[in-house]
């Protein structure tokens, strides 16, 4: 998804039939298993569930022509593979525009080798963005140990 694209719950016209976005989402939820670099997107797709509009549907369909277009983009673990542990965390300050919280992000992997990540919105408003990175590296800490 475009970062300059902000999705909320107004904007765009409500869909007639809610049906068919709640279904495509359960489709990429499925995906994230094996395609971790569309975990985030879709976590912020999946909040608009109940009240899907025809912009939420339009970024869905970008990400499934953004899947069709990379195939070789999902999980590999290569025999020859170290054994270095290495996290990234990141965290986007108030990225969701109606309740101003704030999205913690994470991946770990040993060599090369995604092994676990997580795209979440964080349960406590950030005063800083200061605040919301220490809470991404803290939970990416959690999970390390």
């Amino acid at each position: 998804m475009d970062s300059l694209v902000k999705l909320g719950a107004t904007i765009g016209e409500p869909l007639s039939d809610i049906n068919s976005y709640r279904r495509l989402i359960e489709r990429l939820l499925y995906l994230t298993t094996t395609r971790p670099n569309i975990t985030f997107v879709v976590n912020q797709l999946s909040q608009f569930l109940s009240a899907p509009t025809n912009r939420h549907q339009a970024a869905a369909h970008r990400v499934l022509r953004y899947i069709k277009g990379s195939p070789w983009c999902g999980l590999f673990y290569p025999s020859s593979n170290t054994h270095k542990l290495t996290a990234y965390s990141d965290s986007d300050w108030a990225g969701c525009i109606d309740s101003r919280k704030s999205i913690t992000g994470y991946c770990l992997y040993i060599g090369s080798s995604l092994i676990s990540w997580k795209s979440k919105k964080q349960t406590t408003i950030e005063r800083s963005s200061c605040e919301a990175e220490y809470r991404a590296l803290a939970a990416t800490v959690c999970e390390v140990q």
